[in-house]
């Protein structure tokens, strides 16, 4: 149809959602996101701030190379945690993902998230070519 977007959801190997969400979609050459500090079973990792953040980064990572791009591709993430003091522990573990030139970023702080031991989320837009790779 001429004038709409077509939204393309990303497949990815995420475990799927009860709700009514995919875990990334691209349109007109941008991918959005929005990655949780989930494993492979769907339960949200135990042990801090770090091992959620570095799970979080992980599922970022994988459903970016699932869109064909990587973490250089990426171009913008909002970081949401629970703690001010949890932004230490995240930014070093974000920089070990992300690289010059780095993404626009915010960091957010919130009360809570939907699924209450979660202390970290991202969304995440990244560039992607119509084929699903990375824009050049």
């Amino acid at each position: 149809m001429t004038g709409q977007t077509m939204i393309t959801p990303i497949a990815t190997e995420l475990p799927r959602s009860k709700a009514p969400l995919e875990w990334a979609v691209s349109a007109n050459g941008i991918l959005f996101t929005a990655q949780i500090p989930i494993d492979a079973s769907g339960q949200v990792v135990a042990g801090g701030i770090e091992a959620q953040a570095r799970q979080t980064m992980e599922n970022l990572k994988h459903t970016l190379e699932c869109a064909g791009g990587g973490m250089a591709s990426l171009t913008q993430a909002l970081i949401y945690v629970t703690e001010r003091e949890h932004l230490g522990t995240v930014n070093q573990v974000y920089a070990e993902y992300v690289g010059v030139p780095y993404p626009n970023r915010a960091a957010i702080i919130v009360s809570g998230f939907a699924r209450a031991e979660m202390l970290i989320e991202i969304v995440a837009y990244a560039a992607v070519n119509e084929r699903g790779g990375q824009v050049q």
